[in-house]
């Protein structure tokens, strides 16, 4: 069995779920608990505080944990980064009022910044060479200036909308966040096979991301000059159909791609052209 702590609840609570789902991993339900099995995989969940489950990965109160790449990199504990997961994505930004007048990091001078990841900050100042003291805050952190805690502050940003309610202004860009995989570096030889098998399964929902199976009637004369301007995965399926002359050709492609090719497909002759979503992809 291999125990995986998640965050309790939030944005990434929320994203980790739906990727437990799409894996095809289903979790016992009912009353919300601590600890919680999977029915149909060798796998529990942990749930516990963001900022507390690097710390608990590191310990092997759980094998492998899914967290911000911002409290990964705050708590600096010994743990493996098994994999980016591309979701939750966010920045760790300074800001500071509106209304001052910012021209570069030597602003920062002499100022107290208000933060709850205060290791990543102090790396970056001693990196400048600014001298500014840092006030920890565990919440809240973008009130601070406006209550006279601090002249800047140096939190998450996603949106933000926050930074704006709170008249605001993002002034330097420290690191950019994304969710990640990861493991305590002492797994056993069981439990890395039971983790090989869930990096299986997230890489196969990982791959459909984004991607559509296309299938059109294509004139043979063209089928070369139609390959040329359809990207894919590998060589197009061709089938030849009953009237003569014509084919199916299947592809698969990047969604972003298809508006980009749809004019050449049918210059080219291409006709019923059917994109159908992809659930999973397996190489």
């Amino acid at each position: 069995m291999l125990r995986i702590a998640v965050q309790a609840k939030g944005r990434l609570y929320d994203e980790t779920m739906l990727l437990f789902t799409e894996s095809g991993i289903k979790l016992e339900s009912g009353k919300r608990l601590l600890l919680l099995p999977a029915k149909n995989f060798p796998l529990e969940v942990l749930f516990l505080r963001d900022d507390d489950i690097p710390q608990s990965v590191a310990d092997g109160a759980a094998d492998i944990g899914i967290v911000g790449e911002n409290e990964y990199a705050e708590k600096k504990k010994n743990v493996v980064l098994t994999k980016r997961l591309g979701f939750s994505k966010c920045r760790l930004s300074i800001a500071i009022p509106k209304e001052v007048d910012y021209n570069d990091i030597s602003w920062l001078n002499g100022k107290v910044i208000a933060t709850s990841y205060p290791e990543i900050l102090s790396d970056f100042l001693k990196e400048k060479s600014v001298k500014a003291d840092i006030h920890i805050i565990t919440g809240s952190v973008e009130i601070a200036p406006s209550i006279g805690l601090s002249d800047a502050i140096f939190d998450i940003v996603s949106s933000g909308s926050t930074l704006v309610t709170n008249h605001l202004k993002e002034v330097e860009v420290l690191m950019k966040s994304e969710a990640l995989l990861i493991s305590n570096p002492n797994l056993t030889e069981e439990k890395q096979v039971v983790l090989g098998e869930l990096l299986f399964r997230i890489e196969a929902v990982q791959m459909a991301e984004d991607k559509k199976y296309i299938l059109m009637n294509v004139p043979t004369e063209n089928i070369e000059k139609i390959i040329e301007v359809l990207p894919g995965m590998k060589s197009p399926t061709i089938m030849p159909l009953a009237k003569e002359g014509w084919n199916s050709l299947h592809a698969v492609i990047d969604e972003k791609r298809f508006w980009d090719i749809i004019g050449k497909l049918k210059a080219l002759g291409a006709e019923g052209i059917l994109v159908v979503p992809i659930e999973k992809m397996i190489l």
